[in-house]
């Protein structure tokens, strides 16, 4: 069964940097995509970044001089890194995983910027 695991949200100050952590249950690689998506309060759920197994990465314009993503992949592990947050970056942040046209989908963890 696919698993993932979100950690590394909390409260951080504007202008902080944070590190989100996703990882799956056995290799990364057996995935075709992974992605982090987060939904604030009252909004729709939305893509910020995603990294194919065949190698490119993409970035939503929103974010993409903000966030970055890089794999670990002997822990299986996606990270999100986050720099210069703002208070409208807060936020349930989600980790998926697309296998086969299957969509799995992490627990999240809150992200909160706030002075």
């Amino acid at each position: 069964q696919v698993q993932l695991v979100e950690s590394g949200g909390g409260l951080v100050q504007p202008g902080e940097s944070l590190r989100l952590s996703c990882t799956t249950s056995g290799s990364i690689w057996r995935y075709e995509s992974i992605s982090w998506y987060r939904q604030a309060p009252g909004k729709q759920r939305e893509l910020l970044a995603t990294v194919f197994s065949t190698g490119p990465t993409y970035y939503d314009d929103g974010v993409k001089d903000r966030f970055t993503v890089s794999s670990d992949i002997e822990r299986n592990t996606v990270h999100l890194h986050m720099n210069s947050l703002k208070p409208e970056d807060t936020a349930v942040y989600y980790c998926n995983a697309r296998e086969l046209d299957s969509d799995y989908w992490g627990q999240g963890t809150q992200v909160t910027v706030s002075s």
